[in-house]
């Protein structure tokens, strides 16, 4: 069974991981109004990958007898300067994730939770992950400039990214 402490520090972990995911989709129409098709493919799958991740904490409660309580989202900013901006708003919003998982592995210590902490160095390694990522396109970006040929170029690349691997779903009947 999870304690107190770890199950309400997860259902909060389970409102930034889909807030998260709001946020990239607000990313992702906004890629859209401005004609960055593969930009704002890029951040759809990256609302999809933190909806998977809201979902591997719900069931982590659920699965130790936990009860999940779900929160309310904020609106999310629509407006962006420019793809760099966007960009960089979602590293800055990666790096807040990471210290919230950092802050989670804390208190799995803390609670002597090694059950959490297993789960949890999952998205230790993720984070590195979801970081270097959005870098690696910010880098992109700062070396195009505002060279429009090099936008699309970057874009087009940006439109090739996957969809993130399916979870699996729970056999009929069960929860």
């Amino acid at each position: 069974m999870i304690g107190k402490a770890m199950q309400d520090a997860l259902n909060e972990q389970i409102k930034h991981e889909m807030g998260s995911m709001y946020l990239y989709l607000s990313m992702s129409a906004y890629f859209n109004a401005e004609g960055m098709d593969g930009m704002a493919h890029w951040m759809r799958m990256q609302a999809m990958e933190e909806e998977i991740h809201a979902m591997k904490f719900f069931d982590h409660i659920k699965d130790r007898d936990g009860r999940v309580i779900l929160q309310a989202l904020e609106q999310p900013k629509s407006e962006w300067a420019s793809p760099l901006d966007a960009f960089k708003a979602a590293y800055e919003h990666e790096q807040f994730i990471t210290g919230k998982i950092n802050d989670l592995v804390k208190l799995s210590r803390e609670e002597n939770d090694n059950a959490a902490f297993s789960m949890l160095q999952w998205f230790v390694e993720e984070q590195v992950e979801e970081e270097a990522s959005v870098s690696k396109v910010i880098q992109m970006l700062k070396l195009a400039g505002d060279n429009g040929y090099a936008l699309l170029m970057i874009d087009k690349e940006l439109s090739m990214r996957q969809p993130p691997a399916a979870t699996q779903q729970p056999a009929e009947g069960g929860e």
